[in-house]
């Protein structure tokens, strides 16, 4: 006669008393030690090391006269809760919901990859996991880097919840990349993208996104009436929803204010499309816009993000505080602002002679 008991979602077929043989099927050991672990985890809180021990002693030389069967469906239920819940959190404190959607997706992926419960994926299979991706991708150390950064935000926080015992990726440390020097506008090139402008709109983009460093995902979303032109600033809402006050040099103002005068619509946005009904402007707009402008001008990479890096490269080689930089652009951490900020060599080479030569 066949026992069989459900628990949780797992089934347990008895083997018949006088048979000792153990026929183990693929997997079911692997099982065995996952459910083993489960027990441990629900108890930790009331046992102590020897109790423990002696708790998977106990466990494993019971467990070795059953068979298991884990319920798919129960599973399934599990990564999904666990994902839910997660991402939850991290709308809770503040998270946007490009990066949620980002998370999702590189959680999932992981998930689905590995093929196991979210709570016995161990250290060995997120490095697997990573290996392969990068082979099969083609990816670069910092796209993996992001990848494990978010796998180690998730199970970090399965940790803390006390739904895992462990975090696998704590010992998975930062993947190191070398360091690329990023391209910023020339005096030059800035002046060609200026004078080539054949609508008010372009120029007004152009001189916006150079005089303040603001992103473009932040002024698609301005108004005209978020425009102080008396005091040269607007409030922007940046990352996390953060708002923070940017600056325009009077150039801008005066191609701004062109630009507002020659509308005829009623829209509120600040930069609307030029085909009639004038939607807002949104970023892939923009991009294309810029990237057709480089092309026929042929300069290289024009990029909306790169006019925030040619200030950050200004500011900094003109002497102000990277403290004050770091609130300008809108940085939680002031390491992120140095990344942005790339010091101009001829300038290292006038302090080395100042300084020391």
């Amino acid at each position: 006669m066949t026992y069989i008991l459900w628990v949780d979602g797992i089934i347990f077929k008895g083997l018949p008393p006088h048979s000792r043989s153990l026929v183990i099927y693929k997997g079911e050991l692997t099982m065995k030690q996952n459910l083993i672990k489960d027990v441990l985890q629900e108890m930790l809180p009331y046992l102590n090391n020897v109790q423990c021990a002696k708790l998977q002693e106990v466990l494993h030389n019971t467990f070795i006269r059953y068979e298991v069967a884990e319920s798919q469906q129960q599973e399934n239920n599990s990564k999904r809760n666990y994902l839910e819940l997660f991402l939850v959190a991290k709308r809770i404190e503040g998270c946007s919901d490009k990066s949620l959607k980002y998370y999702k997706v590189t959680i999932e992926r992981m998930v689905n990859t590995i093929c196991k419960s979210v709570k016995h994926i161990d250290t060995d299979d997120i490095r697997n996991y990573l290996i392969k991706y990068q082979e099969q991708n083609k990816s670069s150390k910092i796209t993996i880097d992001n990848i494990r950064r978010i796998l180690s935000s998730f199970f970090s926080w399965l940790e803390e919840e006390d739904y895992i015992l462990k975090s696998p990726v704590r010992r998975i440390h930062k993947i190191r990349s070398g360091t690329i020097v990023k391209e910023t506008y020339s005096d030059e090139a800035m002046e060609l993208l200026r004078d080539n402008c054949t609508e008010l709109r372009d120029l007004a983009i152009i001189d916006m996104l150079a005089s303040t460093g603001m992103r473009v995902g932040e002024m698609v979303l301005l108004n005209r009436s978020d425009i102080d032109f008396n005091e040269r600033e607007c409030i922007v809402f940046g990352k996390g929803n953060k708002e923070r006050i940017v600056y325009f040099d009077a150039r801008t103002k005066i191609h701004l204010q062109n630009y507002l005068r020659s509308r005829n619509d009623d829209n509120l946005a600040l930069f609307v499309s030029l085909k009639a009904p004038h939607p807002r402007l949104q970023i892939s707009g923009i991009e294309a816009r810029l990237r057709n402008l480089g092309k026929k001008l042929g300069i290289l990479k024009v990029h909306p993000h790169k006019f925030r890096r040619t200030l950050a490269t200004i500011a900094i080689d003109k002497g102000m505080p990277i403290e004050q930089l770091q609130q300008l652009l809108g940085h939680r951490k002031i390491d992120t602002t140095l990344q942005y900020a790339m010091v101009k060599q001829s300038n290292v080479k006038i302090a080395h002679r100042k300084y020391i030569g």
